[in-house]
């Protein structure tokens, strides 16, 4: 087994700098907000995990059942010589794409991302491990300002699952597809996975499950920021809610503050106050038309060379090529 390399792109002094940017922008905003990346300390991953696996969740196991039934396809289309995986997590769901790519193909390298060391490290072993001869490059960074850090060496196939792309607002959807093609060369490929708009009475539940997995995932933000910036958020006055935007096409996740409460942020030299009823909104997830996406990809300089679609159309796969 060739040993995985690791770069380190962003430590944890950077984490710090900008969860306390990002604290002091969103605490003091008229409606206050938090980005959905401070939710996935070691805990919050755990959670999410645990969350991936919940009756209610179906978009894991449709994404997965997905790439099942096209993964073949995928391979034979992209013929990919760099797998790379932006937020890769555990990497689970990337063992269908290594095996097919692997399969009589031309890959030669896996390039798992993700802001967390110890996750990416884990992903990295075990994809050494079960590859044997293929090189295993981790990057630890954040994938929204550092995709200029990933490594080349042959035509890549950037794959972005999960439906994470929901996580941000067009604004940013748009400067990451722009900032994506710009690192790419012409022909390379994007592997993107995407929940689309379906019916509420469906979506909110995989948002705010019956066994309260999700609330306990989202209140874990406060119990992060409790640890890194030593505030004295008390999580459990703070409700979860799941909401549908039908004119954003997004759910919305939100702390609900069930008291008049005061936060003192120490190592901010900050005090927040919530009134009783007030939201704090963690984080968004978007939904989208295919027609919709196809349009934003091909903006960003992306045509869609195929997409796959579960028979219920609520989730999909599109791959699409760098212009």
């Amino acid at each position: 087994m060739t040993e995985p390399k690791l770069d380190i792109h962003l430590t944890d002094a950077d984490l710090t700098a900008a969860l306390r940017a990002d604290v002091l922008r969103g605490l003091t905003a008229d409606s206050k907000w938090l980005p959905p990346k401070w939710l996935y300390d070691a805990r919050g991953s755990e959670l999410f995990e645990e969350i991936t696996n919940l009756p209610e969740y179906f978009p894991n196991r449709t994404e997965r059942t997905l790439l099942e039934r096209a993964v073949d396809e995928i391979a034979a289309l992209a013929q990919a010589e760099v797998l790379v995986e932006l937020g890769a997590g555990s990497a689970a769901k990337t063992r269908l794409l290594l095996s097919a790519l692997s399969a009589g193909g031309p890959l030669k390298a896996y390039v798992p991302q993700d802001v967390s060391l110890s996750a990416l490290r884990g992903a990295a072993a075990q994809a050494a491990a079960e590859f044997a001869g293929l090189s295993v490059h981790g990057v630890v960074s954040d994938f929204t300002d550092t995709l200029r850090t990933l490594p080349g060496g042959g035509r890549r196939l950037v794959a972005f699952l999960g439906g994470t792309l929901g996580n941000l607002v067009p604004t940013e959807r748009a400067v990451f597809l722009s900032d994506l093609r710009e690192v790419l060369n012409p022909g390379e490929q994007l592997l993107l996975g995407a929940g689309l708009v379906t019916d509420p009475d469906v979506l909110i539940p995989a948002y705010d499950d019956a066994a309260g997995i999700t609330a306990e995932f989202n209140r874990n933000v406060l119990r992060v920021l409790n640890y890194r910036l030593r505030a004295d958020f008390v999580p459990d006055r703070f409700a979860h809610v799941a909401i549908w935007d039908p004119d954003a096409e997004w759910i919305e996740m939100r702390l609900r503050a069930t008291r008049d409460m005061r936060v003192d942020i120490r190592d901010l030299d900050m005090t927040v106050h919530f009134a009783r009823g007030e939201d704090l909104r963690t984080e968004i997830s978007a939904k989208f038309r295919p027609e919709t996406l196809r349009a934003e990809l091909a903006t960003a300089g992306f045509t869609v060379t195929r997409a796959w679609t579960d028979p219920r159309a609520r989730y999909a796969l599109f791959l699409s090529e760098r212009d």
